[in-house]
């Protein structure tokens, strides 16, 4: 019994040292975002092997908790609601980066190739790009 124990812990920790996503918790994307524009508050979360991100608050949103996606460009998806809206999906990670993702901005109802970079322990670059050299970067703060 006291060889179990020690054992039982030492297998937990080594299994939470190797998960790739949450290695470096410095690097670590998860958790909330305040973004620049509107006062924005992102919530990314792991999304199986990726990343993605829902909108749960903003300016807007506070002032109108029932604000819908009025610019999306597929009519058919202008009567979602903004809060929790999806807007980041499909980032994998990649050298420390998460590429290959998809950003959505319900401002102009376009969605973008993304790239986020880890700036340190609380802060990122989102990047947007319609096509390279097309891009748009964001600062994006933690929100502890």
């Amino acid at each position: 019994m006291r060889l179990v124990l020690p054992t039982a812990l030492g297998m937990v920790s080594a299994l939470l040292a190797a998960s790739p996503a949450f290695a470096d918790e410095a690097d670590s994307v998860i958790g909330k975002w305040r973004t620049p524009s509107k006062n924005g508050v992102v919530e990314i979360a792991p999304c199986g092997a990726s990343i993605c991100g829902r909108l749960i608050d903003s300016d807007n949103i506070r002032k109108n908790p029932e604000l819908r996606d009025t610019e999306n460009k597929d009519e058919s998806k202008r009567g979602r609601k903004l809060k929790g809206l999806m807007i980041l999906s499909g980032f994998e990670r990649d050298d420390g980066k998460w590429t290959g993702g998809s950003v959505y901005n319900p401002e102009d109802g376009g969605t973008y190739k993304g790239t986020i970079t880890p700036t340190g322990a609380n802060s990122l670059k989102l990047k947007g790009c319609i096509v390279w050299p097309l891009c748009k970067t964001q600062t994006w703060k933690r929100i502890r």
